[in-house]
């Protein structure tokens, strides 16, 4: 996030949310770039009661870079907007065609830095203020790639293995060209059902879901359950075999 300095007197508190927060509203959780489209669009509303200064910016997954440096092939406009109660601002991505990988889809974020009108204290002293950041995916999707990313769930590979840090972790394998959100997984084995959290797996990567509560390697059949996020951000449910 872009380190603004504003005289507040004091300190400058900034919450990351993943969606919306007080009355900044994004049209979704996730947005989808087809390389086909001259641009896309994504509305922000503020439904709250005060007006907004709102700062817009594309990062490339650290979430903690500067703007300024950040090199991504898209342009964001308008970067820099006021936005009324009740109002809206359609903001425009457009890809400036640099080279990006094109056997399987890219993941940037979308952000919006609320940032607070200087309020004071009624003795006169400045106010304490929350600067809220909303921050989403962006899936940037080349064209021609096999498959469907509505099938890719079914094609991850799931299995147990020794954890990173002690222990075990369910390892998911994803050969396919697009990424799969979990919202949620739990591995079911012996009778028990271990919270396995969530995540985001890359295209044609793997990844490990630490498995806290297991001390032991399981025996016997074992079988992932899973609810993952579509690119409308709509969640579907989902079972798998795990080696």
């Amino acid at each position: 996030m872009k380190k603004r300095v504003l005289s507040l007197a004091g300190m400058l508190a900034c919450c990351l949310m993943t969606s919306a927060h007080a009355g900044i509203v994004l049209s979704g959780t996730r947005v989808v770039y087809p390389e086909a489209s001259k641009e896309v669009d994504v509305r922000v509303t503020n439904e709250g009661t005060q007006p907004e200064l709102i700062q817009a910016w594309i990062d490339n997954g650290d979430a903690k870079a500067n703007p300024q440096d950040i090199q991504v092939p898209f342009t964001l406009m308008p970067p820099i907007f006021r936005l009324n109660p009740n109002k809206g601002q359609t903001l425009r991505l457009s890809y400036t065609h640099e080279a990006v990988a094109q056997d399987r889809e890219s993941v940037y974020w979308l952000n919006a830095l609320e940032i607070p009108p200087k309020s004071k204290n009624a003795d006169g002293s400045n106010a304490l203020q929350l600067a809220y950041r909303t921050r989403i995916k962006l899936f940037f999707r080349p064209n021609g790639l096999k498959g469907s990313p509505a099938d890719s769930p079914q094609q991850i590979k799931w299995s147990v293995v020794p954890g990173a840090k002690g222990g075990f972790a369910l390892h998911a394998d994803n050969p396919t060209p697009f990424s799969v959100s979990y919202d949620s997984i739990k591995l079911q084995a012996g009778g028990q059902a271990v919270d396995a959290g969530q995540g985001m797996v890359k295209p044609m990567t793997s990844m490990d879901f630490p498995l806290a509560k297991v001390k032991q390697r399981p025996t016997g059949p074992m079988q992932v359950d899973y609810s993952w996020i579509n690119d409308y951000g709509a969640t579907t449910q989902g079972k798998a075999t795990a080696q």
